[in-house]
């Protein structure tokens, strides 16, 4: 596996500790009372800086830590040749590690950063010194936004991660003047984290995805919605995709709803819940159906599945994301499938 740039975190939120309390009692109360600091999935600046401050590092505490996990990630073909490790070596939230999408992945899988296995996800975060108890805020740049965060927020919900939170966003991080760092990056004491339990009730494989096209606009077929995060030009096969030699097109059946429509257009954060919804509703999607949310390589698709959960549309248990989205699609179809759509 390629290097994992980490950085040491801190504890979480303790409630204040009453004057009349022994030393011991302080101990065991502050014990006792550590626990989810956060109410919603989307953590805003002021709540994950308040966490931070209320917990100062402490080398002998083994409770429940708040930790700041960056995501930051860039398109293959990004112009300005940015990277995920750079940005975060330029600035990062104090504390912060950095979660690899393009390490911590399915290492035999011919797709980019598919879902890893649960032995390659519990060894990274045994280097990331990320404990199971731990409750993590994931965060990703400033130069795109909500952008690939949901991704590294969704692996972890559905390798089992219990304290999951997406932050809304750095950019009002770093506009809003709470602190970064910068400086070299070293190695916390790693952990033991034990080999979850893979939930695939949140992903879709390809072969049940290709059955579910197959039988698109069939008497009895099985009623989904199907949303693609990628450009309009790209579902309509009008534009290339940024991966040489892969054909444009749509899956049968799905509906273009490019992920920046869900997104504030100047802080690139998560437009409010009453939006999101307005915006499903907008695009006459059936909330009593499984949605299944797909994009070019599994990254963007689950800012959908975020926004989806946001508005509180659709029942959790019938929204999936297809992992390797367009990029596996678009490999494995046969031409003479009629798989791939095309807007004339």
């Amino acid at each position: 596996m390629a290097s994992i740039a980490i950085r040491n975190a801190l504890p979480s939120p303790t409630r204040l500790i009453r004057p009349t309390m022994s030393g011991l009692q302080q101990i065991r109360h502050q014990t006792q009372t550590r626990g989810i600091s956060f109410s919603s999935y989307l953590v805003s600046p002021k709540e994950l800086s308040e966490a931070l401050k209320k917990n100062p590092t402490t080398k002998i505490s083994t409770s429940p830590r708040v930790i700041p996990l960056c995501a930051a990630w860039f398109m293959p073909n990004d112009p300005e040749g940015r990277t995920g490790i750079d940005v975060f070596r330029k600035h990062r939230i104090p504390q912060a590690r950095f979660f690899d999408l393009d390490a911590i992945k399915d290492n035999e899988s011919p797709y980019p950063h598919m879902l890893p296995t649960a032995e390659t996800f519990a060894e990274a975060m045994s280097e990331l010194g990320i404990r199971r108890d731990d409750e993590v805020v994931v965060y990703d740049t400033e130069e795109l936004g909500i952008f690939s965060a949901p991704r590294v927020g969704w692996t972890l919900r559905v390798l089992g991660h219990p304290k999951v939170h997406i932050l809304n966003n750095y950019r009002l991080w770093i506009r809003e003047n709470y602190p970064t760092e910068t400086g070299a990056l070293y190695q916390p004491e790693k952990t033991n984290y034990p080999v979850p339990s893979y939930d695939s009730k949140l992903v879709i494989p390809y072969l049940e995805l290709k059955e579910i096209a197959k039988e698109h606009r069939k008497e009895g077929a099985k009623e989904v919605e199907i949303l693609d995060a990628r450009s309009y030009g790209r579902w309509a096969g009008k534009d290339p995709e940024p991966r040489p030699g892969l054909a444009s097109g749509h899956i049968p059946g799905s509906k273009s709803l490019p992920f920046q429509e869900l997104l504030d257009p100047e802080t690139k954060a998560f437009l409010p819940p009453s939006e999101l919804r307005k915006i499903f509703e907008e695009r006459e999607l059936d909330a009593t159906k499984s949605i299944i949310s797909s994009c070019g390589t599994g990254v963007t698709a689950t800012i959908l599945e975020t926004a989806l959960g946001l508005a509180e549309f659709g029942a959790p248990s019938l929204r999936r994301v297809y992992d390797g989205s367009w990029t596996e699609w678009a490999q494995r179809v046969k031409p003479t499938d009629g798989l791939i759509k095309k807007v004339d």
